[in-house]
């Protein structure tokens, strides 16, 4: 999966850095949507409005959505490394489904980032966030590949999410004020990794 990512995402100075972020929105497929559509009904008399949620949802997951291009453009300028989000990747669900994605995403990653602004609720990403954790940790888990992942909320965010994040799986947790602080956090965040990498204090993944 590994190779698969870098060369869809193409060159930069460090092209064999990824960095998979995360967040609270969700892509739009229309196959996966069609599945919930009476097979009698006809394509022109389907309301996708209804179907994809209401205007309120639609504007918190581009809101989300809109966030984490930013960080993923930043991280991509300013750290030089191949920082993606899953559409970024072209695996088509009945290749894998997108649980399986993330997870598989995840693991061939250098840096794995849950950024979760303050849109609501983050019920979605607690379910994204347990599932990808319970696969990539267990007790066999070596502390280098804890020490990847980081979960970086909203200040105004609280929640018992937040609190097992911590606890369960032992992952770092940042907050940020506003996307200036984010930025500058994860630039630190994904630079420290870079440097341990370098120097040895933490192994490069093939």
């Amino acid at each position: 999966m590994r190779d698969r990512i870098i060369d869809e995402l193409g060159d930069l100075p460090r092209s064999q850095f990824l960095v998979y972020l995360m967040g609270p929105y969700e892509a739009f497929d229309v196959e996966r949507t069609l599945e919930d559509v009476d097979p009698d009904a006809v394509p022109e008399s389907v309301d996708f409005g209804t179907l994809v949620g209401s205007d309120h949802d639609l504007e918190r997951d581009e809101a989300a959505l809109d966030l984490l291009l930013d960080v993923r453009d930043r991280l991509r300028t300013a750290a030089g490394v191949n920082a993606f989000l899953a559409i970024d990747v072209d695996v088509p669900l009945d290749e894998l489904d997108a649980a399986s994605q993330s997870i598989a995403f995840a693991e061939a990653s250098n840096a794995v980032v849950y950024v979760v602004p303050a849109v609501g609720d983050n019920f979605g990403v607690g379910i994204e966030v347990g599932t990808v954790l319970e696969a990539l940790f267990d007790a066999e888990t070596p502390d280098h590949r804890r020490e990847r992942v980081a979960f970086v909320h909203e200040s105004e965010v609280r929640s018992a999410m937040i609190a097992a994040v911590r606890d369960r799986w032992e992952a770092r947790i940042y907050s940020y004020a506003d996307r200036e602080e984010l930025e500058r956090q994860l630039r630190l965040f994904v630079r420290d990794l870079v440097r341990k990498e370098r120097t040895g204090e933490l192994p490069k993944l093939d």
